[in-house]
């Protein structure tokens, strides 16, 4: 079980069970692989999968992070913050790139006609659009120039008196960010039930 000790062979792991899983399934539903959709279910996967990691990422940082980064005195912060920070921001602002653009294709595959559900989904596939061009444009740019300051005055370079307010500034978008995920969860989740 060496795999599990690494996420990225977990990630892996999981990929190769799914395709198993997918084999057996198959073969025991009778559906023949030539009659499903794989273009469908394979961006809808993918928007899933990013989208999990995208939104986990940001309750993640609105619930625990936030609070947990106001606990630590300074020199504490400068080694958790270029340890913590880049990676998980790049899980973040890549799963938010990932969830829309899989979403937008998804969205053009099965609903060019409309529908009732397709309105739906086009509320919260906006809201989940201000929230990638919120990161892209606001948050991820904010938090590098923190990372940046936080590594430098690691090093004795004092940290410059706008970092305050970059924190603020990217602290106010995520929270946005999270008030807008809870009405983008409903309506993504709402659209194939409205008829």
């Amino acid at each position: 079980m060496k795999f599990l000790e690494d996420p990225m062979q977990t990630i892996g792991a999981g990929f190769a069970l799914s395709v198993v899983l997918i084999i057996v399934y198959l073969g025991l539903s009778g559906v023949g692989a030539g009659d499903a959709d794989w273009a469908g279910i394979l961006l809808r996967w993918i928007h899933f999968l990013a989208g999990i990691t995208w939104i986990g990422l940001l309750y993640f940082f609105n619930l625990i992070n936030a609070a947990f980064m106001k606990s630590l005195d300074g020199p504490t912060k400068n080694v958790v913050i270029p340890k913590l920070m880049p990676s998980a921001l790049n899980w973040f602002r890549h799963g938010a790139t990932v969830t829309v653009l899989a979403g937008i294709l998804l969205y053009g595959k099965l609903y060019m006609h409309g529908g009732t559900g397709a309105y739906a989904l086009a509320i919260g596939g906006l809201l989940g659009i201000i929230m990638m061009v919120n990161v892209h444009a606001v948050i991820w740019p904010n938090q590098k120039k923190i990372i940046a300051a936080v590594t430098a005055a690691a090093q004795g370079t004092p940290a410059p008196a706008e970092m305050a307010q970059w924190g603020r500034t990217a602290l106010l978008a995520s929270r946005v960010n999270f008030l807008l995920s809870i009405p983008m969860l409903f309506f993504m989740g709402a659209g194939s039930h409205f008829k």
